[in-house]
């Protein structure tokens, strides 16, 4: 199947606007809908309701319930018809309510999803996307606020990414769905409502690419997802004191793009890597053990983390303490420094 080609300005009331994240979402997959009728949304409540979180509100209503399913609560059975569906040339996109009951699918995704294309030596395809809200900072219950996008970039096969604005919402998702790879798609649920300035004629940069989002000498940050917002408000408040901090956001998590990391890092001598997830053999142990292996005569100090702890996720009340704020960062960028 030929691969489509992106529209611009479906779905976009003009060309500069201001969204939030998750409408951004919401016009990315409109576009994306509307330049290619394989495409097809479906997922717990994605139709009528519109999705949870209303990320595919006006969807089913503008392109009718043969493109945009309300499925069962079964997650496995969402991913596994989805499979189904790309090996006959469609683009699923697959929503997972929240990332805790992401689970049930986990081995439809691990031995079927990511093995498929190299099981077949390359003859099948699955180009589908699997969107999954995670993180916390919304009060939930348990199984509704975590962070388990290591499990999946660990997976040989499965290209994992995270937006963590408005503006890569829109884009994003629509070169996701492009991808003839299967893609898992990690939206921070906290910043759905966060606003941005979207450019539909804008050019968009490739999808498996990290960016500098604010430059700096004193020493770097790198975040993705939920905590790229967190590290930006760390180096405005570390701007006031006469610091300069590097805010680079990953965007891809698998294949991770660490070369704007690498030259960030030979500039500053500091890097603090920042996560919701936990410590414990994660992204953040890559991206340090990495940062290390790469740029050992560079750094004037070790590679310190900023993660969540290595506990269940808290109940509501205890969250603020799990989650790495502003003072959690520059504690870290402190220490860095005083070292």
């Amino acid at each position: 199947m030929a691969t489509p080609v992106m529209n611009k300005t479906a779905g976009a009331a003009s060309a500069t606007q201001t969204v939030t994240l998750g409408k951004g979402l919401n016009l990315g997959l409109r576009a994306a809908m509307e330049a290619d009728p394989k495409v097809i949304i479906m997922g717990e409540d994605v139709g009528k309701l519109g999705g949870v979180f209303r990320i595919t509100d006006g969807l089913q209503k503008d392109f009718g319930e043969h493109r945009v399913l309300d499925t069962p609560l079964a997650e496995s059975g969402i991913v596994g018809t989805a499979v189904g569906l790309a090996i006959r040339g469609y683009r699923p996109v697959c929503e997972i309510q929240f990332e805790g009951f992401i689970f049930p699918a986990f081995d439809q995704i691990t031995s079927q999803v990511a093995k498929m294309h190299f099981r077949s030596q390359g003859r099948i395809k699955l180009p589908m996307v699997i969107r999954v809200p995670f993180g916390g900072g919304i009060g939930a219950v348990e199984h509704h606020s975590e962070s388990p996008e290591s499990y999946f970039s660990h997976t040989a096969g499965l290209k994992v990414v995270s937006c963590s604005n408005a503006v890569d919402a829109y884009w994003m998702i629509q070169q996701a769905i492009r991808c003839d790879d299967p893609v898992l798609f990690f939206e921070p649920k906290r910043r759905y409502y966060e606003k941005g300035q979207l450019d539909v004629d804008a050019e968009p940069p490739p999808l498996f690419a990290s960016r500098v989002l604010r430059t700096g000498d004193a020493a770097t940050l790198v975040a993705y997802g939920p905590m790229v917002k967190t590290c930006l408000d760390a180096a405005a408040a570390a701007a006031e004191e006469g610091r300069s901090l590097e805010v680079i956001d990953l965007r891809a998590l698998s294949p991770l793009d660490l070369a704007p990391v690498f030259e960030s890092v030979r500039r500053t001598g500091h890097l603090v890597v920042v996560s919701e997830a936990p410590g414990e053999t994660s992204l953040s142990s890559e991206i340090a053990a990495r940062v290390q292996q790469e740029c050992f005569y560079s750094l004037e100090a070790p590679v310190l983390r900023v993660t969540g702890f290595d506990t269940p996720y808290p109940p509501s009340k205890l969250e603020e303490d799990f989650l790495p704020d502003l003072d959690r960062v520059l504690h870290a960028v402190d220490r860095s420094l005083a070292w």
